[in-house]
């Protein structure tokens, strides 16, 4: 395979969820020979973590630039740029890029294309070149079963109504907890059927990317989520592979930052916590949390008496004084540690002090985390976040924190789910549970026989075939 160079070009959403998932998925394939193109803008690819010299000769990385789009701020390159009702214009600008990004394929032909749903038109300049294209999904699968078929999502049938989209879907035949909550509901439903500035509706992109793509390539393993793989075969009538669940940085790998050093203090005092004891507090790099809900989790995190490291994002322009309520920091000075700024956190969940993540429920953190083994106290807040959480409460290894009508959560709901899972005897069982999933979601050799597997299907393609 390696002496043929066999050229794979990848082309991620401009999203941090989806391009360090591409990221790891292109290493993993550069690492067995495969020669990778990796597509991106100039201020996302500087972003991204450098390239591995050994890996230098088969990964590169390939600009693209963003025509400008009324309504898109200057040099914003990603999700993580804009606030949540700026993103359309994101995608409007994203599929500007058909024309540069087909001079890409013409220029130098891959064997074959990865690409994400929202450029739904990727296959179409696929076919002109006889490429074959495939849909890399960094969600897991029990998602894109919720999500359901292409037909459905073109002429929906059983999804009318936004209280459609609060119950399993008629396809899953199988028991599943996996549906939206009532909050979360209604956008769902929106985002799929209403086109915004682009001209697109989420749906539109979903429909358009499985019928045009030759298979499907999902962020899983079947130990994991076996029967939603099985099920989407069913649904898709095309090939659907498991690749793996993709870990990033494991404390094997050298961790190279300017601001390590000063984390040395923590670990000290992690060191001196007793074993499983500390709750791990993130939500991601992405979601802005409203002030109030920061109060509300900052009472709740106090309120269980649990120490905690929390990797909180300060929002610019926003002091810490009005991110944090008064006084929180000195009351919880002898147990816990609040970061506004980069951690360590590959180093953080390995250390035996920590015994629990209060996490968002997105899915590349669960992946971390539950390669620690580390059960998940879940507060979705957006997007796909509310599946996940339900698919690790039907695993038995998530405790999703009840919330209010509004979707949001309380300090005393936070405070008892903490002390649940961390301490409660009623835990043990979830503790017991997350602790056995890090035989699959650690398991590297398990994760490397997917890459191969995937790698013998992708051997067989030929320009024009599948």
């Amino acid at each position: 395979m390696a002496s043929k160079q066999f050229h794979v070009m990848m082309f991620p959403w401009l999203a941090f969820g989806h391009m360090i998932p591409y990221l790891e998925f292109s290493k993993k394939l550069a690492s067995k020979g495969i020669r990778v193109s990796f597509v991106s803008t100039p201020r996302n690819l500087q972003r991204l973590p450098p390239v591995p010299s050994n890996l230098a000769n088969h990964l590169k990385f390939v600009e693209v630039l963003l025509p400008p789009v009324d309504g898109l701020p200057e040099n914003c390159q990603a999700t993580i740029d804009l606030q949540l009702d700026q993103i359309q214009y994101l995608k409007k600008a994203f599929d500007g890029l058909q024309a540069s990004f087909e001079k890409l394929v013409r220029e130098d032909l891959p064997d074959l294309i990865l690409f994400d749903f929202i450029q739904c038109w990727i296959p179409g300049i696929a076919a002109k070149f006889g490429v074959p294209s495939g849909y890399f999904c960094v969600h897991p699968a029990s998602t894109l079963a919720f999500i359901g078929p292409a037909n459905e999502l073109k002429h929906p049938r059983m999804r009318i109504k936004p209280e459609d989209f609060t119950v399993v879907p008629e396809w899953i035949p199988f028991p599943s907890l996996v549906a939206q909550r009532p909050d979360r509901a209604a956008v769902m439903f929106h985002n799929m059927n209403s086109p915004d500035v682009s001209g697109k509706s989420t749906g539109h992109r979903f429909a358009a990317t499985l019928e045009g793509c030759d298979f499907v390539a999902v962020r899983s393993c079947r130990k994991f989520e076996g029967t939603y793989v099985d099920l989407l075969q069913e649904l898709y009538q095309k090939p659907v592979f498991p690749v793996g669940l993709l870990p990033g940085n494991t404390v094997k790998d050298k961790i190279n930052h300017p601001d390590l050093p000063s984390w040395s203090d923590s670990f000290k005092w992690l060191d001196k916590q007793e074993r499983k004891s500390v709750v791990f507090v993130g939500f991601g790099t992405e979601y802005k949390m409203p002030v109030k809900q920061v109060h509300e989790l900052a009472h709740g995190i106090e309120l269980s008496k649990l120490p905690f490291i929390w990797i909180l994002r300060k929002p610019e322009g926003l002091d810490i004084s009005e991110l944090l309520p008064a006084g929180f920091l000195d009351r919880t000075s002898d147990r816990g540690i609040v970061c506004l700024g980069w951690a360590p956190q590959p180093e953080i969940l390995a250390h035996p002090a920590v015994g629990g993540c209060l996490f968002h429920s997105g899915w590349g953190s669960i992946i971390e985390s539950l390669s620690h083994g580390h059960p998940q106290i879940l507060m979705p807040m957006v997007a796909d976040q509310g599946l996940n959480a339900k698919l690790l409460c039907e695993k038995g290894i998530g405790f999703h924190v009840p919330s209010n009508e509004d979707g949001a959560y309380s300090q005393d709901s936070i405070a008892m789910s903490l002390r649940f899972v961390m301490a409660g005897q009623e835990g043990k069982h979830l503790r017991y549970q997350a602790a056995e999933m890090q035989t699959i979601f650690a398991n590297q050799d398990l994760h490397d026989n997917y890459i191969e597997e995937f790698i013998n299907y992708i051997s067989t393609l030929r320009k024009g075939k599948v």
